[in-house]
């Protein structure tokens, strides 16, 4: 697995700025370019950014509803070692921010000790983290509803999207962020997490306790339909069991959307602000 032209160019340019790096970590239904917002707060604030894709991601939109079936099969591990790939070319230990299935992603990169502070944003659930409610199981039905979804991409009808996603905005906010953001998704990851806690070696398992695991910060939107609070906060009750810092914050009236919405900047300046306290920028 070897990065892309793009995200090389992004590693080697966080190098050569001699910048505290961030990388940004995406979910199901996003690609990287849902971040450019956030990235250009964050280099205004004295950052290098970068924001690697899944592997085999299209870099547009456009491109990825052409051709939705290059998403499929692309498993939890697989797209924490693509991450790994990137940070190890990166001079300094990064910052990590990742949302949703990003969101786990960024905990399993920091139990590995390969970042320097992360925030996770309603995170999927990883092994260990039991809660399970309603409206994370009416949001996850569209690919758990049919097991031959593990094999496939799947793209959200825009009333999925509007329950999962964006059920705290209007209609017409909800259908101009599936517009200009929703791609489909590989099945399989949400299949892995709802299996976690029967596999004691699932792909989602996070290293809570790790030493050199850095600060940590958990999100949690209060309206979230997706990563409902139970299992954000279950996640922070994991990681207390960890000596290092550990804070959980709950945004109120925001939903799974929070990172793309018209609310992105409240949520980017809670990590900024996070990230700063522990991590703050400088010449290299």
């Amino acid at each position: 697995m070897s990065l892309t032209d793009r995200e090389r160019s992004e590693v080697g340019q966080a190098n050569t700025s001699g910048k505290q790096p961030v990388v940004f970590i995406h979910g199901l239904w996003l690609l990287s370019s849902s971040w450019d917002r956030w990235r250009q707060l964050f280099e205004e604030n004295g950052y290098s950014t970068i924001a690697p894709g899944w592997p085999d991601d299209p870099e547009t939109v456009a491109e990825a509803r052409e051709h939705p079936e290059v998403f499929a099969h692309k498993m939890v591990q697989a797209v924490t070692d693509h991450y790994l790939e990137a940070i190890r070319g990166l001079d300094r230990k990064p910052a990590v921010v990742g949302h949703s299935f990003g969101g786990l992603i960024a905990q399993k990169i920091a139990g590995e000790g390969a970042a320097a502070v992360t925030v996770a944003i309603d995170p999927a659930p990883g092994r260990g983290v039991l809660p399970l409610p309603a409206s994370a199981l009416k949001s996850g039905s569209p690919v758990l509803g049919n097991p031959a979804n593990a094999r496939r991409s799947v793209t959200l009808t825009f009333d999925e999207f509007k329950y999962g996603w964006a059920n705290n905005l209007d209609e017409d906010e909800a259908r101009q962020l599936y517009d200009e953001y929703h791609v489909a998704a590989s099945g399989v990851p949400i299949f892995q997490a709802a299996v976690a806690n029967l596999n004691p070696f699932s792909e989602t398992k996070v290293e809570y306790k790790a030493e050199d695991r850095g600060p940590i910060l958990l999100v949690s939107g209060e309206k979230d339909h997706t990563v409902p609070h139970a299992i954000t906060h279950a996640a922070y009750k994991q990681h207390l069991k960890n000596d290092g810092i550990t804070e959980f914050t709950e945004l109120p009236g925001r939903g799974h959307s929070l990172v793309i919405d018209h609310g992105w900047e409240e949520v980017a300046r809670t990590a900024l602000d996070f990230i700063r306290k522990y991590d703050a920028p400088s010449a290299g």
